[in-house]
């Protein structure tokens, strides 16, 4: 099986965060994960290939975006991109660096739930970009350490109030770690976890769980923001991305060992929500990866 590129980050245990910008032409860093958090911005950079997990998009002129740890694979790829003087600026910060005792209380809410959904890796709206932008042109550039942290606390917080943001990659390509929903939806995600490949239907899901099927409908989407049948999809596309990257199993035998009935539902269905048919989201993300 392989790897993605495992980086070692230039942080210690004496720094707070590591910042560096940069003027580019290409992008040329290949697929890559560390256990540190980053927060990358780019300008000017419209057509430059994201990847984070099993998304690829293309970007426009500002891209902003925070990828958490845990073995969340990312790039920023040269795509369709023919601009010479791109402006990236990356922060890479330790996942303790605001401590759990501090990081739990009410006046970090929104940064801890921001935190925890960047196990998925999170793009910010433009809206927000624009209210974070005069902090992140400066930082780089302060000498005074101490206002510079609380620069960096004020963007991260700021972007915390994106009601705008986005995760980028699925749940089970992710790895991200259950969230805080009530004991009734875990006891579901994880049962879906495991036998996402099978005839899931809503009614035996509400009666594992002692509900009524349309009660459990309503329950289910106002903890998740989604319906079950496409919660459902999502798992069997996020497993179905993974066994695309890192094995050679014929398209059609994921298909089916995904839980998906026939090869054109499947194919229709993952092009819907990656933005490529199977075929060539293979292509596309084995020439990101690095072997190792």
């Amino acid at each position: 099986m392989s790897r993605v590129l495992h980086e070692i980050t230039p942080l210690t245990n004496k720094d707070c965060f590591y910042i560096v910008e940069r003027y580019k032409s290409e992008f040329l860093y290949p697929l890559h994960s560390h256990e540190d958090y980053e927060l990358n911005f780019i300008e000017g950079g419209r057509g430059v290939l994201r990847v984070v997990g099993d998304s690829i998009e293309e970007i426009g002129n500002y891209e902003l975006t925070l990828v958490a740890g845990k073995g969340l694979e990312h790039a920023w790829e040269q795509g369709n991109c023919t601009q010479q003087d791109v402006r990236e600026i990356t922060i890479q910060f330790p996942a303790h660096l605001i401590p759990d005792d501090l990081l739990y209380r009410n006046q970090f809410a929104s940064i801890s739930k921001m935190l925890e959904r960047a196990s998925m890796g999170l793009n910010f709206s433009l809206p927000a970009i624009m209210k974070v932008y005069s902090l992140l042109d400066n930082l780089a550039s302060m000498t005074d350490h101490f206002e510079q942290f609380l620069s960096f606390l004020r963007i991260l917080y700021d972007l915390s109030l994106d009601t705008q943001s986005r995760t980028l990659a699925s749940t089970s390509f992710a790895h991200s770690d259950a969230d805080r929903d009530s004991r009734r939806i875990n006891k579901v995600k994880d049962y879906i976890a495991v036998h996402y490949a099978e005839d899931i239907g809503l009614e035996s899901i509400a009666d594992m769980v002692g509900m009524a099927p349309s009660a459990f409908s309503r329950f289910f989407k106002q903890h998740t923001g989604r319906k079950l049948v496409d919660y459902l999809i999502d798992i069997r596309l996020g497993n179905a991305a993974r066994l695309l990257v890192d094995t050679t199993t014929s398209i059609s035998e994921i298909c089916y060992a995904c839980g998906f009935n026939n090869l054109s539902n499947f194919n229709r269905s993952f092009k819907a929500r990656r933005g490529y048919t199977p075929r060539d989201f293979r292509a596309l993300f084995t020439k990101s990866r690095v072997f190792v």
